[in-house]
């Protein structure tokens, strides 16, 4: 919708548009070559004719400009559309809100600006994305979610939704029942886990080019009442879970029932929603195989790949790369080569998917000639806070490309959950058609905040050029996108409290943003960083009272502790959940109200809100992988994280009060009962914002940024 908009405003043509024929494709393809462009594999993005042409054929009051945008296909023609919107109009297109305000004129082209991407893929999604992010949403998200797709020259995505109805065909059309089905799906929250076979039963035009799923091995146990003689092994449990919801059952290679089962999902898949030729399937993602024998290994993923070719000859198996670089202890040189040789060389495409921080391809040779893509993964979980490694993303593509015998094919962005540190995305989307990295990251991320607020103001590029000093210049292999501030995990006395940055460049930062909101208040995407800043620079006061309270513990200092623990529960987490209430988009009652809405009843609303729930808490029935999907969301500071820091507080208090240690296992033990009861709540929560963020991010910065420059707590 972002997309059609713009263009309808502009009056563009996109003379190569995702309706038009393969041989205009072609053609447009080989005329940008002839212009000197790169090699075949790349699609070779824009040229825009200048200066802006007069239609002709209209009166003087009714002349109209025309923006002509040439690209190889109609995601090359898009994402040369945001270029003139991003680099010559100051458009900015994001996740958050859109800014889109154009210059009147629309400003003309210096001559015809021709750009090609040395990088054939340009790849989006994470398998969990799915259920981390994408799992409530409507035909309408996912209109604006494809618009930004395109935009942005996204060519390659998982088109993983709604698999499940094609997993059901099958296994009744092998003699399963219905009943043995729904017992082997996940709930709707878990689903990603469940087609990657960690668990199971949990909480029953020419776009971009889908990505489909394709079997993997992984066979419900009721496999085993059908074909008595199959041939199976039960892997060992995933994520804490007890083998009630986890130790898949994996069907042997060599076992006839293998190509069979592969075969029928992949025709009936390919049947509902056609093909663009690429599968993926992970067999062993985050579980060790039954044998390290290079043999087996070989074996078992010859057997997936023959299952996908058995259907489409032109089949090509997209494998993430994540299963090398989370065991690595398991995956050693022998192990690597049997799975990665088992496949002809390049219909096997590897995503290396952290390779901004612990890349692969350094250490498998370039994944023995395999085609690789060079992954940004960021985000685990969809936490909020502030993060990012933009340097070490910014020269990362380049370093890959330049490797010895480097087969790298593109670039990618896999975040586990997204709508959050755009900074970061819209950098790695930009370093998609780039061919260096950007010379000068302050003057970057300067632009960007000028973009993304449609006007330039020098407080606020200079509060972005602090952030990019600190939070977003991350280093070293230790960095990852996961939040463990004390904030959003449940309270010890072991809580590390480290950053990699100095927290005054944050609290900085943060008055910087703030003088800057008389001028730039009417943005929707300040107020959005100015809340995410903001919430930032709690989560540091956050670490630092808590650690006030801990030394008051330890020294015995009764009062003390009292005033730091009352000012943490009883002032600052409820002034958190109150500027989270200001923004739709920091709203617990907004997503829990998006997982109701697709329900066909209300006891099925109640069952997707309780999937909801657990996710951003417990994940598990018993906090088999506690807080990894946290959120700072209002609502869930009110009613889960500050009821547990109360908690824990009064612990300590009654422990020194009376001259006790403090036990934490009694304390997990009682906290776990606290925890269990929000996500078993029917409790609703608003659904639209209250309050006015800029005025309660000042009270919240008035209240406590003279207590940080005076270092008083």
């Amino acid at each position: 919708m972002v997309a059609v908009a713009v263009a309808a405003a502009v009056g563009v043509l996109l003379l190569a548009g995702a309706g038009g024929a393969a041989g205009d494709e072609a053609r447009e393809a080989a005329a940008v070559r002839a212009r000197g462009a790169p090699g075949p594999c790349a699609d070779f993005p824009c040229a825009w004719s200048a200066p802006l042409a007069t239609k002709p054929g209209l009166g003087r009051r009714r002349a109209a400009r025309v923006l002509r945008v040439r690209g190889s296909t109609g995601v090359a023609a898009a994402a040369g559309l945001h270029r003139y919107l991003r680099d010559f109009c100051g458009c900015h297109v994001a996740w958050s809100g859109s800014q889109l305000r154009l210059p009147r004129p629309l400003p003309a082209v210096p001559g015809e600006l021709t750009e090609a991407t040395p990088n054939r893929y340009r790849y989006y999604q994470n398998v969990c994305t799915q259920s981390y992010s994408f799992v409530w949403w409507d035909w309408a998200r996912w209109e604006q979610e494809i618009d930004w797709m395109a935009l942005n020259g996204i060519n390659l995505a998982l088109a993983w939704s709604g698999q499940e109805a094609i997993w059901q065909r099958v296994y009744l059309t092998l003699g399963l029942t219905q009943a043995e089905i729904n017992e082997f799906f996940t709930g709707p929250a878990f689903l990603a886990w469940g087609r990657m076979g960690n668990l199971h039963t949990w909480d029953d035009g020419h776009g971009p080019r889908k990505v489909l799923p394709a079997f993997a091995g992984h066979v419900p146990e009721a496999v085993t009442r059908v074909f008595p003689q199959v041939n199976v092994t039960k892997m060992g449990s995933w994520g804490h879970f007890n083998c009630s919801y986890s130790c898949s059952f994996l069907l042997a290679p060599e076992d006839p029932i293998f190509p069979i089962i592969g075969s029928l999902f992949l025709r009936e898949l390919v049947k509902e929603f056609g093909t663009d030729h690429i599968y993926g399937a992970d067999t062993f993602n985050e579980m060790q195989p039954p044998s390290s024998e290079p043999s087996y290994l070989a074996a078992a993923t010859t057997a997936v790949y023959e299952a996908m070719i058995a259907v489409d000859t032109e089949a090509v198996w997209l494998l993430q790369g994540w299963l090398f670089q989370h065991q690595p202890q398991f995956w050693g040189p022998a192990q690597i080569r049997a799975v990665l040789g088992a496949v002809p060389r390049g219909r096997l495409l590897v995503l290396d998917l952290f390779a901004e921080s612990q890349p692969v391809y350094t250490r498998t040779a370039s994944f023995q000639g395999q085609p690789f893509i060079w992954c940004m993964l960021h985000n685990f979980g969809g936490n909020h806070g502030l993060f990012g490694a933009l340097e070490a993303v910014n020269g990362g593509p380049e370093a890959a490309r330049l490797f010895p015998n480097s087969t790298m094919v593109g670039t990618g962005m896999a975040p586990e959950g997204i709508s959050q540190n755009e900074v970061v995305y819209s950098l790695m989307a930009e370093l998609g058609w780039r061919k260096d990295p950007v010379p000068d990251l302050a003057a970057w991320v300067t632009n960007f905040a000028a973009r993304r607020y449609g006007v330039s103001h020098p407080d606020a590029g200079a509060a972005w050029r602090l952030l990019l000093q600190s939070v977003y210049n991350c280093s070293g292999e230790a960095c990852r996108g996961h939040n463990r501030s004390p904030l959003v995990r449940r309270p010890s006395l072991q809580m590390n409290t480290s950053v990699w940055y100095n927290r005054s460049s944050v609290f900085e930062a943060w008055r910087l943003l703030l003088t800057s909101a008389p001028s730039l208040a009417a943005s929707s995407a300040f107020r959005y960083d100015l809340l995410d800043l903001t919430r930032q620079a709690v989560q540091e006061l956050v670490s630092l009272y808590y650690e006030e309270a801990r030394s008051a513990y330890l020294s015995k200092e009764l009062t003390s502790l009292l005033r730091a623990g009352g000012i943490l529960a009883y002032e600052l987490l409820p002034a958190l959940d109150e500027l989270l209430a200001s923004d739709s988009r920091f709203l617990l009652g907004r997503w829990l109200e998006q997982a109701r809405a697709v329900a066909v009843s209300e006891a099925e609303a109640d069952f997707y809100e309780q999937n909801s729930r657990y996710q951003l808490t417990l994940w598990g029935p018993e906090g088999n992988i506690l807080d990894y999907a946290n959120k700072q969301l209002a609502g869930l500071v009110a009613n889960y994280y500050t009821p547990r820091w109360r908690l824990f507080l009064e612990a300590l208090a009654d422990s020194v009060a009376q001259g006790i240690p403090f036990q934490q296992h009694q304390f997990d033990k009682n906290v776990f009962q606290l925890e269990q009861a929000f996500v078993l709540s029917k409790q609703r929560y608003p659904s639209q914002p209250r309050g006015d963020t800029v005025d309660l991010a000042k009270k919240i910065f008035l209240k406590y940024y003279p207590r940080w420059v005076a270092g008083s707590w």
